[in-house]
């Protein structure tokens, strides 16, 4: 027999689900965290129940039907989970099933801190820790109403400022989580960077890798060039084989400006981490290396003077502003101001793995960037470097706007189909399987 429950994702609280579970008495529990129009058949659930025995699983998902419209049928698959798969968003579909191992298993953790809203969650990892967790590839169900939003808007919902409550109580989950594995990092055991001693040409260099953005280019790159700084800077913009016109607004500009460095790539495979790794191994790179999206400005000609004070200040091995959400014409777009203020000095590097970016604009201590590299992909290579300068070094925050990201029918992130999300995810959930290996085997050679 399989009984089924309604927990929410969010705002179910560790003595609902505790309590819920302990309420079954069934073999497995279909547990719907979705819309309520979420339909599915008995047949569909012994299938995914069957499934589950076979992979000795605590808990599966799998595949499902959205009918946004009426006669209208758009199938959606779900992301394969990893040991990395640590973030509270992770996208099961509106609808679980648990086993009773699974279900036992997270009855047996009875020393887990009480949460208000992160119950499922907390539930979930408590059975990942312990039991397989397996999905199928096979639309069992359908569900009557779904967000129906760009995946370049639903991607900002996890640092909306409304959420902030939740996402306390989604930290305090997934560090307690980490601990248990034995990924969690120390308060403060990030060490400071040696300085560099004077052995740059300039204090700073802005880096814009750029690839076809004949229409945002030129304000890109003035916005970086009319910072008013008490130091030596240039901008190194690494235009990957445009066929827009944007190789000739950058080789005009670089005419003009005597500190702008206009450098064309050799090789024809460079995603934008490879580019990155072209630019500040350059030798005209800067002591620090400062982001600029080809899309986007700084909010000020203070921007880059503000970031390097920061470095000097903590001697970090990486700054990370913040940003605004806006148009083209500057207007603030939802959720407006992303601060990123989950970030704290004590707790950051633990939960920045739970999060699924780390804001903008992001800085680096060159030395530092060259020992770790960054990966030659387009998506996540700022999230790599990222974790793993946060494992060893110190990173500083600032809350205060320095940047505008300007979103437009261009961006590359506007409008992802299902499977580029769930490739994305993959990627990301990856990157942290990697880090937490890393942590695990950081904190057992402390030990030793």
């Amino acid at each position: 027999m399989i009984q089924s429950v309604q927990i929410p994702l969010y705002g179910s609280s560790t003595e609902l689900v505790r309590s819920t579970l302990k309420a079954c008495s069934a073999s497995c529990l279909a547990v719907c965290t979705g819309p309520a129009q979420t339909q599915y058949s008995a047949d569909s659930l012994e299938r995914l129940a069957q499934f589950a025995a076979e992979k000795g699983a605590g808990m599966a998902y799998s595949d499902y039907l959205s009918m946004p419209i009426p006669d209208s049928i758009v199938p959606v698959p779900v992301c394969d989970i990893q040991a990395g798969s640590v973030r509270d968003d992770f996208d099961f579909g509106p609808m679980v099933l648990l086993t009773r191992a699974g279900i036992d298993c997270y009855l047996s953790q009875e020393d887990l801190q009480p949460t208000e809203s992160g119950g499922f969650y907390q539930m979930r990892l408590a059975i990942q820790r312990n039991l397989p967790v397996v999905c199928l590839h096979q639309p069992l169900y359908s569900v009557g109403e779904t967000d129906s939003r760009a995946s370049g808007v639903r991607q900002f919902d996890y640092v909306n400022p409304r959420n902030r409550s939740v996402q306390i109580e989604m930290e305090k989950v997934c560090t307690e989580h980490l601990k248990l594995i034995g990924a969690w990092l120390e308060p403060y055991s990030g060490k400071p960077v040696e300085s560099a001693g004077g052995q740059f040409p300039v204090t700073a260099s802005v880096i814009i890798p750029v690839r076809n953005r004949a229409r945002t280019i030129k304000d890109a790159v003035e916005s970086a060039l009319g910072q008013k700084c008490g130091f030596p800077f240039n901008v190194i913009a690494v235009d990957n084989h445009s066929t827009d016109g944007t190789t000739e607004i950058l080789k005009g500009l670089a005419a003009r400006y005597g500190n702008l460095i206009h450098i064309v790539p050799q090789a024809d495979d460079l995603g934008i981490g490879g580019c990155w790794n072209l630019a500040v191994n350059d030798s005209r790179a800067g002591e620090y290396a400062v982001q600029l999206d080809s899309d986007d400005l700084y909010s000020s000609p203070a921007t880059l003077q503000t970031i390097v004070d920061k470095f000097r200040q903590g001697r970090y091995a990486m700054v990370i502003g913040s940003y605004r959400m806006c148009n083209f014409q500057l207007e603030t777009l939802p959720p407006g101001i992303i601060d990123h203020r989950e970030w704290t000095d004590e707790n950051g590097p633990n939960n920045a793995l739970r999060i699924n970016g780390l804001g903008a604009p992001r800085a680096f201590y060159t030395p530092a960037i060259r020992e770790i590299g960054f990966p030659n992909v387009s998506y996540g290579e700022d999230y790599a470097v990222g974790l793993a300068i946060s494992r060893k070094w110190t990173i500083g925050r600032i809350f205060d706007e320095l940047y505008l990201c300007r979103r437009w029918e261009g961006n590359s992130d506007a409008a992802l189909s299902p499977e580029k999300v769930n490739a994305n995810n993959f990627y990301k959930d990856s990157l942290r399987t990697w880090e937490i290996q890393c942590r695990i085997e950081h904190n057992k050679g402390k030990a030793r």
